[in-house]
């Protein structure tokens, strides 16, 4: 048996003996809220509903992000009359599935990568076709639809350096798992140059699905409602903060109230369920800090609104212009840019933005969006777009138009996969790609 072979009877064991302990770490996730507690058999490879009859094909993702990138292509497979199994590993991303999947398509959440419960998954679904959104790669899973001559393609995939630092030090680890890849469609050349490096076989650029995606929603009445509450008083959003970003984002806020009166800093943490941890961390004397979650109104004069509901990003992209984009003032690599961008929204980025330099760069290289080193950086940045409105539309048009640029990943990507499709009727059906601001 080669090295590789070896590794993987190893991984394989090793999912087996960990099984016990895995199910310790359900239940725990569970009484944690990040679990659902009647569909967890799902994460075992139980599955909770019939299998459609036809050719299906799997699509998985982690989380948020990663799903409503993939809706658009979800809906163009579905058009094509192929039904589709999506899974998640997030609640959050299952209450999106939930809300927007189209007809013919179906959420179930993902199954741990154990054998067992890998070939009761796959015994049960039989995929024509397995397709990992972005970086999800699983070994155990790969392995499983390797040994069914399941096509397993990666599409819209993203390997930062940090994250080819990491596989690269381990090389007959990542030389066993992407050589099971059948084929990546990278989201940036400096992705798909990654993939090769690490051994994907077969490896190509269509660029980034998040360029296509739907834009994100908002309730009327909760916009209307918001902006009366804020009236004309200057505000700016943090959105898709991390753990030690909202302190900074504080600091920021004391330092400029006292040039802008009434300042209102809306802070939406990437994690939602942080919100009332966040607001009592913040909350002082000189503070006032109010939560959405706990239907808190908008401070009456400056202060800080916590907005940690579920999928309410388009409200408040809506809502205010000037927004610094998370995760990029502490070392997790920053979050997508694209959405406030393509809703007319100044994006301003700290300097860990490894996780998209593609999409920082083109939005940073044509004057759509505005890096900055540091929390003081910051200030100064989000003080001078607060006293310009000008300086905040030109910004916000620029980072727009380099967005719309970028389109077209969806279909290319599609025209990709139908190598791995059966032949089907042709259809002029092309889903709603978002509507305008």
């Amino acid at each position: 048996m080669s090295a590789e072979g070896l590794l993987y009877a190893a991984w394989r064991g090793l999912s087996r003996l960990l099984r016990p302990a895995l199910g310790g770490l359900l239940i725990l996730r569970v009484r944690r809220g990040k679990e659902d507690p009647e569909r967890l058999p799902e994460r075992r490879g139980r599955a909770s509903r019939a299998r459609p009859e036809g050719p299906l094909v799997w699509v998985h993702c982690a989380s948020v992000g990663e799903t409503n990138a993939v809706l658009p292509l979800i809906e163009q497979l579905t058009a094509r009359g192929m039904a589709v199994l999506l899974t998640t590993t997030t609640l959050t991303a299952s209450r999106v599935a939930a809300d927007r999947l189209p007809e013919g398509a179906f959420h179930q959440f993902g199954p741990l990568d154990v054998v067992t419960y890998l070939d009761r998954f796959l015994s049960h679904w039989r995929p024509t076709l397995a397709i990992f959104v972005e970086s999800e790669l699983w070994p155990v899973a790969l392995d499983e639809l390797a040994r069914r001559d399941i096509p397993r393609i990666v599409v819209n995939g993203r390997m930062s350096e940090r994250s080819a630092r990491g596989w690269g030090r381990f090389p007959l680890v990542h030389r066993a798992i992407f050589s099971r890849i059948t084929e990546v469609f990278a989201q940036s050349a400096a992705d798909a140059d990654r993939f090769r490096a690490l051994g994907a076989p077969k490896v190509g650029n269509l660029g980034n699905l998040k360029y296509d995606g739907a834009i994100l929603s908002a309730d009327p009445a909760a916009l209307q409602a918001l902006r009366a509450a804020i009236g004309d008083r200057p505000a700016w959003v943090a959105s898709s903060t991390h753990p030690g970003e909202e302190q900074l984002i504080a600091q920021v806020h004391r330092r400029l109230a006292a040039d802008f009166p009434g300042l209102v800093t809306v802070i939406v943490p990437r994690h939602p369920e942080r919100g009332a941890d966040i607001a009592a961390e913040l909350r002082s004397d000189d503070l006032a800090i109010s939560l959405r979650s706990a239907g808190e109104p908008v401070p009456a004069g400056a202060g800080i609104y916590v907005a940690d509901t579920l999928a309410e990003l388009g409200l408040f992209y809506r809502l205010v212009s000037v927004v610094f984009v998370g995760g990029s003032l502490v070392e997790k690599g920053g979050q997508n840019p694209i959405e406030p961008a393509r809703l007319g929204c100044a994006v301003i980025a700290g300097p860990h933005t490894g996780n998209f330099p593609a999409v920082y760069e083109a939005l940073m290289s044509a004057g759509g969006g505005i890096q900055v080193d540091g929390p003081d950086g910051l200030a100064t940045v989000v003080a001078r777009l607060l006293a310009d409105p000008e300086e905040v539309e030109r910004i916000a048009e620029t980072g727009a138009q380099v967005a719309l640029s970028q389109t077209g990943a969806v279909d290319r990507t599609m025209d990709a996969l139908k190598a791995y499709l059966p032949v089907s009727a042709p259809t002029d059906e092309r889903p709603p790609i978002g509507a305008a601001r």
